[in-house]
Formats: structure tokens, C-alpha cells, sequence
């Protein structure tokens, strides 16, 4: 759904996800230098951003990257009324003074190499154990910065449930367990898997 934009022109389109998650594109870059998730108004101190979208009811987590704005909420499927408040805070934020993401957040994330040593062990103690009953696994392509790259292997390459399982357990897994992750992305090529009817990674 697109959001129409008032005078000052920022355009923003909506990509519902899924259930719980919202995508925002919007026409002009939000936080160029990076990627940071925000689950709190408390722990978004330095983003003017997500302090105002964490305090829309039943908002749960903010990830701002580049020129997109993923909302997570408890929404039970109609993204329709936090959508458009959400339209409305970007835009308020991006028209002020205050940068949406202060680039000192990045100052503090730990290092790429706890970043990838702290993946590795979720995947290795907690997800793949779980995905090997779907005769799948995900593996780490790599770490920048705090983005993860992953890619779905055997049964989750080509499942149609490949990015419901990436969105709504491993992301929260990881972002319980290893402090600092911005987005996790999926890598896989879903299209060359054993039963290619999902669409190729985004």
C-alpha cells in the first residue's frame, strides 16, 4: 500500500511482510551509514526515529536501514491503522532537525568478530537442531559490520516457508542472544533449491 504524501513530497510505500511485520520504503535515504534494530523507546536514546515509532501502541521493534523502516507489531494481520501513523512519524522526523539515527550508535556495536562467533553458536546450539527435523540448516555467509548474511540450505532452500522461518524465528532468535545485530539478510538463491516455486532472495 502506498501512503500519500503530504506537501513536503516524501513519498512512502508500505510492503506488509507478514503478520507482525511491516516494510517501509521510503524515497530519500533514512540512515545511509548503516543498519540498527531498536526494541525499546529506552535503548533508542540516539534515533529520534525509532523513539517515535516504538511509542505508536502495539509497536514491538524498529529496524532502520538505509532508505527502509521495518516495523515489527502485534498487528494480527491489518497493518492499515500503524501504517499510516507510522507514514506520518517518518515524515514528521525526516522534515525536522534531528537526524532520524544519530551514526554514534554505530560507535558502540561490538565487534564483527563477537557478531560472528555469537551467530555461529545460535545457529550450531539452537536453530539448526531445530530446522534438521525439515531436513534443512542455515549457515552464516558472513558479518558487515552488524549486518548477517545467512543462507538456508537442504530443506529450506526452496521452501515456500524459507522467509516466515528466517523472519519470525531465527531473526528473533539471533536478536534475543547476540547484542548489536542490524538486518539479517537471506542470501539463499531459493529459485535453485529441490522444489524452486519461492522467489529468488531478496
Amino acid at each position: 500500500m502506498s501512503l500519500p504524501p503530504p506537501p513536503d513530497g516524501i513519498r512512502i510505500r508500505a510492503e506488509p511482510r507478514d503478520s507482525d511485520t511491516c516494510r517501509f520504503v521510503v524515497d530519500r535515504p533514512v540512515f545511509p551509514e548503516g543498519s540498527m534494530f531498536f526494541d525499546s523507546v529506552e535503548r533508542a536514546d540516539r534515533s529520534a526515529l525509532a523513539r517515535e515509532i516504538l511509542a505508536i501502541p502495539g509497536v514491538s521493534g524498529v529496524l532502520v536501514q538505509d532508505n527502509l523502516v521495518t516495523v515489527s507489531a502485534e498487528t494480527g494481520g491489518n497493518w492499515m491503522p500503524i501504517g499510516r501513523e507510522v507514514g506520518k512519524r517518518i515524515r514528521g522526523v525526516l522534515a525536522g532537525a534531528e537526524p532520524a539515527v544519530d551514526p554514534s550508535v554505530l560507535d558502540d556495536l561490538p565487534p564483527e568478530e563477537d557478531i560472528r562467533i555469537g551467530v555461529e553458536a545460535v545457529l550450531r546450539d539452537q536453530i539448526n537442531p531445530a530446522v534438521a527435523s525439515h531436513g534443512g540448516w542455515i549457515d552464516l555467509v558472513g558479518v558487515d559490520r552488524n549486518q548477517v548474511f545467512l543462507r538456508m540450505g537442504g530443506g529450506c532452500q526452496g521452501c515456500g516457508m524459507a522467509t516466515a522461518t528466517l523472519r519470525q524465528g531465527v531473526e528473533r532468535t539471533l536478536r534475543q542472544e547476540v547484542p548489536g545485530i542490524g538486518a539479517i539478510l537471506d542470501t539463499t538463491d531459493h529459485a535453485a533449491g529441490t522444489n524452486p516455486y519461492y522467489e529468488a532472495a531478496r
